[in-house]
């Protein structure tokens, strides 16, 4: 079992053979005290594609010496409302032994009160030999996902109680090429009246973009829930300029809003839309071959 300091989340996975899909009995469990591994390991990650799109990844492996046939897998965490699933549409998953599998699944909205973050050992169903079982088994979060996640997303929504945060969808590129300006929109979503507030205490660049030299970005910018919308420059300049730059890029436009709004205090990602997008990798395609 891992270390009591790991964060742990609770995952039942089902797993059958293809000869037992016409019918299973009750799970037996391991012997109590039983040494040998379980059958499966579960761990989680994040990969680029997924940053920013509310999903995680479950790793899978086999510990076995037979293929299993995965058909579904979810995840119990308290901090999330709901379980983080993946299931085969039609045709279940061959988990050959020793090889990992990723699989996708979508986070549910986060639990954000004072949430006890102990979480159960993870309970893992199985078929072998055409009877099912379940053993005891950990899912690891290595890079501390769930509650990463979970953070992030709490802080939206208390930060979308105050005020909207968007970007323009139009670029104003300097005559010369060399930089551009973006413009960050908080737009109140409180009530008039409301003593809720939220502050803007930085901006940080992207793998694509990056503060002009000449340019400052501004800092400790405070929005009222009740006040008038509010309009910030940001000066910019291409961060990087190899060749893949663009065309590998997954998260040069996400732009990380550093707030602070009650008790909360983290990073918000606030996304380019379509046509920002499309302008921003131009720009920097321009500016690096000026």
């Amino acid at each position: 079992m891992a270390s009591l300091h790991r964060r742990r989340a609770a995952v039942c996975l089902v797993l059958m053979s293809a000869t037992a899909l016409a019918g299973c009995g009750t799970a037996v469990p391991e012997p109590a005290g039983s040494t040998r591994a379980a059958a499966v390991s579960v761990a989680l990650n994040q990969s680029r594609d997924q940053y920013g799109t509310q999903a995680i990844l479950l790793e899978l492996t086999n510990n076995t010496t037979e293929e299993l046939s995965v058909t579904g897998a979810r995840v119990e965490s308290p901090l999330f409302q709901g379980s983080i699933t993946w299931t085969s549409a039609n045709t279940p998953l061959a988990l050959p032994p020793g090889q990992p599998k990723a699989l996708p699944a979508v986070l549910p909205g986060p639990a954000c009160g004072d949430v006890d973050t102990a979480t159960p050992v993870a309970t893992v169903h199985y078929s072998v030999n055409g009877q099912d079982r379940e053993v005891a088994a950990d899912a690891h979060d290595p890079f501390g996902i769930l509650a990463r996640t979970s953070g992030e997303s709490c802080l939206a929504a208390e930060a979308a109680g105050v005020a909207a945060l968007s970007l323009d969808p139009g670029l104003e590129p300097a005559a010369d090429g060399r930089t551009a300006v973006v413009r960050l929109l908080a737009t109140p979503t409180g009530l008039e009246g409301s003593q809720k507030s939220l502050t803007i205490e930085s901006i940080d660049g992207t793998t694509l973009l990056a503060e002009a030299v000449e340019g400052a970005w501004p800092r400790n910018v405070t929005i009222e829930a009740g006040g008038d919308a509010t309009e910030l420059r940001l000066p910019m300049r291409a961060a990087r300029c190899d060749p893949h730059a663009v065309a590998e890029d997954k998260v040069g436009t996400l732009l990380p809003v550093r707030i602070a709004v009650g008790e909360r205090r983290g990073i918000l990602k606030v996304a380019a839309p379509t046509g920002l997008r499309g302008s921003l990798y131009d720009f920097v395609a321009k500016a690096c071959s000026g």
